[in-house]
């Protein structure tokens, strides 16, 4: 696996009063490393990330970007040992009827992974290449231009009719909240988990310095395990949700998408014209419903 956190000496400041007390020691905290994501062999994207379940990283960028849609698209991937480097010498994955199983040998501080699209399948143009760079706070930074940021989703979110109670919703925090084992050690890490809005159970969750990449490896994991469309789940978000967040879930066919936060104006006028319904400030007994209230039981 990855370096998921790290041990760094820091100076402890205490103030009380007019006492003041300094104590050098050891902290934690969340690691971030580049990753080069190639496609064929070309360069498509370099994110920074959380190392760590980089294939569903790569997957659900590629979801995201309305390049696949589908378990069969995506043929395997191989890690490479370090920017520009070939494909030799790395370690290859292939993604078959049990992907999920083999992702384990994805988890390693490699930082340049290269995808293998299933025959047939259209390269991505460079003209979605995000100027090979995104950072862990900004998802769709440096793209060409802002057509280019909007993405039509093969799935048509707008007719699902999954509808959940609002004291589930609400519930939905906590449950995110019991399972950020990284954050327990560092308190610097986002969080996306998805859950069954009929069942109520958590299907996977992942964190990630950055909350696009968090949902991005959410969104992998579903289209490697063959899940695709997320029809009647519901994506829940541990900070705020931007447009880059709202485009992914419909990007996945994800009806319902939860944020602890605010969402931006781009977002929620995204999930109106999607038909996705937009919940924010979801925090103990409130909630903002901004899109598609006709989903939650009041």
């Amino acid at each position: 696996m990855g370096r998921l956190s790290t041990r760094t000496p820091v100076t402890r400041v205490i103030i009380d009063g007019d006492e003041v007390t300094t104590r050098r020691r050891a902290d934690t905290v969340a690691a971030e490393d580049p990753l080069e994501i190639r496609v064929g062999g070309a360069p498509l994207s370099v994110t920074m990330r959380t190392p760590g379940h980089d294939v569903e990283l790569a997957a659900g960028f590629l979801v995201s970007e309305g390049v696949i849609a589908a378990a069969g698209e995506f043929r395997s991937a191989i890690h490479c040992g370090g920017p520009g480097m070939g494909v030799s010498g790395g370690s290859s994955i292939s993604i078959g009827p049990a992907p999920v199983g083999l992702l384990a040998a994805a988890e390693n501080t490699y930082n340049v992974l290269d995808i293998a699209l299933a025959a047939g399948v259209e390269l991505p143009s460079t003209d979605i290449a995000r100027n090979f760079y995104t950072t862990s706070s900004c998802g769709v930074c440096g793209t060409a231009s802002i057509d280019a940021i909007e993405k039509r989703s093969r799935f048509n979110v707008d007719g699902d009719t999954t509808r959940v109670d609002a004291p589930f919703v609400l519930g939905l925090p906590d449950a995110l909240r019991a399972g950020q084992a990284v954050f327990d050690k560092t308190g610097g890490l986002h969080a996306a988990a998805l859950f069954n809005a009929s069942t109520g159970e958590l299907l996977v969750l992942r964190e990630d310095v950055g909350r696009h990449n968090a949902v991005d490896k959410v969104v992998g994991w579903a289209l490697l395990d063959g899940r695709l469309p997320l029809t009647g789940m519901v994506l829940q978000v541990s900070g705020r949700a931007s447009f880059e967040l709202v485009q992914k879930a419909v990007m996945a066919g994800i009806p319902i998408l939860s944020a602890v936060s605010a969402p931006s104006s781009l977002a929620v006028e995204l999930a109106e014209s999607s038909g996705l319904t937009l919940l924010g400030f979801v925090r103990g007994t409130s909630m903002n419903i901004y899109s598609r209230t006709d989903r939650v039981a009041i």
